[in-house]
């Protein structure tokens, strides 16, 4: 690396922190550039050893995260491991089943894959440009910025090294080692915001010849105003299921200390699901308790030498299915900066790491804020009939103006619309669904002229600011 910080685009040597799958899919787009990439992952190599379940949560892949490996070639491979989920099944508490679509029609849904064959697949692809190195049970301890070099410890015998480096990222998630590091520099900030819940993941098992034991095609939850259940199917038949519940209070974690506690909330609240879990109580208490943060820090560089990315820059809690996205859609936008450097000219990192925090910040802390009122529609509202009635209403809208009307909901998820838009024009659809749905009794009854017309006057303008945005993006 020169001095201004620049480097060759063939000779510059890349080094990553964290093969999680962000990690693993940026140090593919790294090589695919013609980048020398090494990667220190403090875990050994799940390809050759079972590293322990419990903390998973299964991803929901949509729009952002499959542009993002169409772009390398892989998404056709990884959507082979995946089961599409068109929308929510919700349980009620008496065991009644109510389907609520997530697209406007039936080629709009999401896809529940597992994290770990995603990231397995993503290593496997990462190595195989010839250019990508990961380095198991190597775990970041420091970073000395002035010098360049990187601390690693070996996981397996204590030892500590020393690694030099011309330009570091950290993929390394929401407990990021190389946010701490920067955290120590003068002028750096992060906001650390835990939600007050934590998660326990359970498991339903396949039925006989690997079939599914409840709905394939659905993301089921069970609903309970302050606390839920959901399950999330998998290619093999079973269901990743995962409580979440708060720490304090009643009901908590806190107040299920024994098999018997464990046993009489579940057939209570849970009763239709009870049955098909598996080894409920043992597996409750055998996982362990997962938290959740929403990770707000700036900046994201050291000058061009250094750079957060994904979760360990921008963390989100996991309620609209974007984290794995949102971090993806980083990846894609770090490539299409580097785009407008040739092979052969030299990469101005400190220029491209600030374009990089320029376009993705205000974007980012928008879909943080967005995943947690989602918590709130998932856990609570999805019940009420007041708001079953403004999606149906929704629904008639995207249907009836296709191309004018888009709900939020669609707009992060089955768009690359910037999320900031995103958020924007979910407001203007809240404001035209509260004045639709005043005294309706039926979704049927709405009223299309009216509809007409707030859409014209009052999102046509977002949506248009929305499409132009995505339009500069592709350049």
């Amino acid at each position: 690396m020169r001095a201004d910080g620049s480097t060759t685009g063939g000779g510059a040597q890349v080094t990553l922190v964290g093969a999680g799958p962000v990690g693993s899919l940026l140090a593919t787009f790294l090589a695919k550039r013609g980048l020398s990439v090494e990667v220190f992952e403090r875990r050994p190599d799940m390809r050759r050893e079972a590293i322990s379940a419990g903390r998973s949560i299964n991803l929901a892949v949509s729009t952002r995260g499959i542009h993002a490996m169409h772009e390398l070639g892989l998404d056709e491979e990884v959507l082979k491991q995946a089961v599409p989920m068109k929308g929510r099944m919700i349980h009620s508490v008496s065991g009644q089943l109510a389907f609520q679509a997530y697209g406007k029609d039936e080629n709009e849904y999401i896809n529940s894959i597992s994290r770990g064959g995603l990231n397995k697949t993503l290593m496997t692809a990462a190595e195989q440009t010839g250019r990508v190195k990961i380095h198991f049970n190597k775990k970041a301890v420091g970073v000395d910025f002035d010098r360049h070099m990187l601390e690693v410890e070996d996981e397996t015998d204590g030892t500590i090294s020393r690694v030099e480096y011309d330009v570091l990222i950290g993929t390394d998630g929401s407990a990021s080692a190389i946010r701490s590091e920067m955290l120590r520099l003068p002028g750096y900030a992060s906001s650390e915001s835990p939600l007050n819940y934590g998660y326990k993941e359970l498991c339903i098992l396949p039925g006989e010849g690997g079939s599914f034991r409840i709905e394939k095609n659905a993301l089921h939850i069970w609903p309970r105003h302050t606390y839920m259940l959901i399950a999330l199917p998998n290619f093999d038949g079973s269901f990743t299921c995962t409580l979440f519940l708060s720490y304090e209070g009643s009901p908590s974690f806190a107040e299920l200390t024994s098999r018997q506690d464990v046993s009489r909330f579940f057939n209570e609240q849970f009763g239709d699901a009870v049955p098909l879990l598996d080894e409920l109580e043992d597996t409750f208490f055998t996982n362990p308790t997962g938290h959740m943060v929403t990770v707000k820090c700036e900046p994201w560089n050291v000058g061009g030498r250094v750079l957060l990315l994904g979760d360990a820059a921008h963390a989100i809690v996991p309620f609209f299915g974007q984290g794995m996205n949102c971090g993806f859609e980083d990846c894609t936008v770090l490539n299409e900066i580097l785009n407008r450097y040739a092979r052969t000219t030299a990469i101005e990192w400190q220029e491209v790491f600030s374009q990089f925090l320029q376009l993705r910040r205000v974007n980012t802390d928008a879909i943080a804020d967005m995943a947690v009122e989602n918590f709130i529609e998932m856990r609570d509202k999805v019940a009420d009939p007041q708001f079953l009635l403004r999606k149906a209403v929704e629904k008639l809208l995207e249907n009836r103006f296709p191309g004018e009307y888009r709900s939020r909901y669609a707009l992060v998820t089955f768009s690359r619309v910037p999320y900031r838009l995103a958020f924007e024009a979910g407001l203007v659809t809240d404001d035209i669904l509260a004045e639709l749905c005043r005294g309706l009794k039926s979704a049927d009854e709405v009223d299309f002229e009216k509809a007409g017309q707030l859409i014209r006057t009052k999102l046509a303008p977002v949506l248009q600011q929305c499409w132009q945005e995505l339009s500069m993006s592709k350049g």
